[in-house]
Formats: C-alpha cells, sequence, structure tokens
C-alpha cells in the first residue's frame, strides 16, 4: 500500500493535522497494521518537499506545533493518476512453500508432512478471518473476504500437489 497516496486521499476531502490524518488512516486501512506518527510525519515531510501537499495554517498548543497539511493540485493530480494505474498482479511463482517441498523431496523428508502442516495452518487462519468476518463491518468483510480467496487458492494448491506428489519426486530426484 502506498501510504503517502493514501495520505494525499485522505486530505482530499480537507486540510488536516498529522494526527487527524494518522486516527483517519488507522480507522480506514489500518487495523492490522497501525502507521506509527513518525511515519506519518516523514510522509508528510516528503509529499510536502514534493510539492504535493502544502502547510495549511500552524496551531500553538501546550507540545510542540501543529501543522495543519492541505494537498496541491499536483497532489490531486497524483492520487488521481495512482489510482488510475492498476496494481502489478502477484503470480507467486517462487513459493516458499513449494521450495519446501522439492527440498523435502531432494533430502528424502516428509514431503507429504510439510504438506499437511501447512494445510492446518491455512485452516487454522481461515477460522481467525471467518470469524473477524462475522464480527465485523464491511471494510473488514471485504478485507477478510480477500484474504480467504487467496487462502483458498492456496489449499487447492495444496491439494493438487499432494496428489502429485509421487510425479514431482520422480522429476526433481532425477
Amino acid at each position: 500500500m502506498s501510504i503517502g497516496h493514501t495520505l494525499l486521499g485522505l486530505l482530499e476531502s480537507g486540510p488536516r493535522h498529522g494526527y487527524d490524518l494518522k486516527r483517519a488512516f488507522d480507522e480506514k486501512f489500518g487495523h492490522d497494521r497501525p502507521l506509527h506518527y513518525g511515519q506519518v510525519y516523514s510522509t508528510m515531510s516528503r509529499l510536502l518537499k514534493n510539492g504535493l501537499v502544502e502547510v495549511n495554517g500552524i496551531e500553538a498548543g501546550e507540545g510542540p506545533e501543529r501543522k495543519r497539511y492541505a494537498i496541491t493540485e499536483a497532489g490531486v493530480t497524483d492520487v488521481q493518476r495512482w489510482l488510475a494505474t492498476p496494481e502489478k498482479p502477484e503470480p507467486y511463482l517462487q513459493s516458499t512453500l513449494y521450495t519446501k517441498v522439492v527440498l523435502a523431496l531432494l533430502t528424502h523428508r516428509d514431503a507429504s508432512g510439510i504438506l499437511d502442516t501447512q494445510r492446518s495452518e491455512h485452516l487454522r487462519m481461515m477460522r481467525i478471518l471467518t470469524d473477524r468476518k462475522r464480527r465485523g463491518d464491511l471494510a473488514d468483510q471485504l478485507i477478510c473476504d480477500h484474504a480467504l480467496f487467496h487462502l483458498e487458492a492456496d489449499l487447492r494448491w495444496l491439494e493438487l500437489t499432494a496428489a502429485r506428489l509421487d510425479k514431482l519426486a520422480e522429476t526433481v530426484t532425477r
């Protein structure tokens, strides 16, 4: 995820302080990985330097001065370009799990056990996500669905690999 673009997008609704940006980010996108304040302010500093935001006001408080940031026209254009650019699909052609299975076969270890252990771990994570999905709001449900669909694809691969394990063993141990 591009944190800079996300913060710019949040600024399109109006100027905000760094604290407000962090809170809005965490509420909308950071359920599992909230932003650190330092990350917000270093990102805002970079966006300011690049002309994508400007300081819209400074307020004195009990602590350090609070800057209010506003998005510039260049920032709006940058967000629009980012939103219109499709994300690169991740084909996972060099899977760690595949490497483990092949190495297990090459070293005469139990590749089937590796697949079974991984299947159990995937099912455990699917139960956690399904429970979270049941309790969550629509945004959380959609995030969980995304993760669940990826785990389901992994499970299909695990089943297919288990069914072809003897043939794979013949191929890799020649």
